[in-house]
């Protein structure tokens, strides 16, 4: 197997348009391809999964221990023929401008894979080659598949940026990716357009593909590539199924990571999919609920006419059913969601909390957080990490206290807001259950018990 890491000079540089051009067009030589991303994200890996045919899968250095990064990796890498791992921002960018932890480069490293550098390269002639001589220095310990410059002007470009290149010489060119506009994802206010609202079709990968292999010798790049022998991870065999628990998974509910709906089955959950846009109830016989994050703002009015689903929902957690849910699922057991328009929309009404949509970021950051009480995550004092982002803020919250004391960078994070109420736990912060390998288990002890 081998595998590369596509790191970026800057965020926007095309680490995305890059990694699902290779995707694609390794796909397209016969060869099985795992895609993993870098960093605490949903949206990539959903256009990951639409490459190549499998789920994608996150790695954080921040979020997770390096044994359990690893564990991952081999995990979904170690039947594939070619690993593509989706870098973060800036190739050094992580949790702290002084350390690595939470880069992409970090995660380099940790497991071993070489680092395609993409460069967006518009206004860049003879600078790329200092450019490309900091970034190959900067870190000695970082093994290299070379650099892509991105969005060139044409082939004379290309040919400055070649002969430039010949001063780092450490760093092999790959070529220059030129301006394709027909070519870029739609973007909206938390990133690109979904998978499941806007994914790329067979011919757009098909064009994705082209786009690389006319500019770079794709066979080269790959076969540079070491082999690598990821150690098997030591899974013990899952649980048999012991519960039923609802999943919301739509176009307004598709934030989950892939590692958590694994735990979950391994600890015995029977995973149950449903839709809050379209179905007119739950699944019969559940044992709890999780309503991941997503865009309820974008589909509120749709989801405020499924009144039957509401009521089910509502009626679930008045009957003492446990529930589990992280930002957009938080916003929906609210009372209420009013959009950009001011338009107020009536939502599960399990939650006395009402949310409105701002046009400005309110919190992006990691997060680590301690509970306060028994939750059905576990007892009190259970610790778990994941990420707040969000553009809503609450306009109505009730005074119980914050099940979470969370913490980010910059110290105590006090108005990350986390709701407990009956068996109901829900936060603006995502959490990734790798992070704590209790948090599985025990959710669904407490969906078992019917309570915590």
């Amino acid at each position: 197997m081998k595998a590369v890491l596509i790191g970026g000079a800057a965020s926007g540089a095309g680490k995305t348009t890059v990694s699902l051009a290779l995707i694609a067009a390794a796909r397209r030589r016969g060869l099985t391809v795992a895609a993993f991303k870098v960093g605490p994200d949903f949206i990539d890996p959903g256009h990951h999964a639409l490459a190549s045919g499998r789920p994608s899968h996150n790695l954080d250095g921040w979020m997770l221990t390096p044994a359990e990064n690893r564990a991952i990796f081999a995990r979904h890498a170690q039947s594939a023929d070619l690993a593509v791992i989706e870098g973060v921002m800036g190739l050094y960018d992580g949790f702290s401008p002084l350390e690595e932890t939470g880069s992409s480069a970090e995660m380099a490293k940790l497991i071993g894979a070489p680092v395609l550098l993409t460069v967006g390269a518009r206004s860049l002639a003879r600078s790329l080659a200092a450019l490309a001589r900091g970034f190959h220095g900067f870190d000695p310990d970082l093994a290299w598949a070379g650099l892509v410059a991105n969005q060139v002007g044409g082939p004379g470009h290309v040919e400055i940026l070649r002969q430039a290149m010949t001063l780092c010489p450490g760093l092999t060119f790959r070529g220059g990716l030129p301006r394709r506009a027909d070519l870029g994802l739609s973007e909206r206010h938390l990133g690109l357009v979904t998978a499941e609202d806007g994914g790329l079709d067979a011919s757009a990968f098909a064009r994705l593909a082209d786009w690389l292999e006319e500019a770079l010798d794709l066979d080269a790049l790959i076969g540079d590539l070491p082999e690598l022998t990821p150690a098997p991870a030591a899974d013990p065999p899952p649980a048999p199924p012991r519960v039923r628990i609802g999943l919301a998974r739509d176009r307004a509910f598709c934030f989950y990571y892939a590692e958590n709906l694994r735990r979950l089955m391994a600890a015995g959950a029977e995973l149950v999919p449903f839709s809050p846009l379209t179905d007119p109830g739950l699944p019969p016989d559940l044992d709890g609920l999780y309503l991941g994050g997503g865009y309820p703002e974008l589909h509120a009015a749709q989801l405020a006419a499924n009144a039957s689903l509401r009521a089910a929902i509502r009626a679930f957690a008045q009957a003492g059913g446990v529930i589990y849910a992280e930002c957009g699922g938080m916003m929906y057991l609210g009372q209420s969601l009013a959009d950009l328009d001011g338009a107020e929309h009536p939502m599960a009404e399990v939650l006395d909390l009402r949310t409105r949509m701002l046009p400005r970021l309110q919190t992006l950051g990691y997060r680590q957080v301690v509970t306060t009480a028994a939750t059905p995550l576990g007892p009190a004092g259970t610790t778990a990490r994941g990420h707040e982002f969000h553009y809503s803020e609450p306009c109505q919250a009730p005074a119980n206290p914050n099940p979470y004391q969370a913490r980010g960078r910059k110290g105590p994070q006090p108005h990350t807001l986390a709701l407990l109420q009956d068996h109901t736990l829900a936060s603006y912060v995502h959490l990734h259950f790798g992070s704590n390998p209790e948090l599985a288990p025990n959710l669904v002890a407490a969906c078992a018990r019917g309570g915590f």
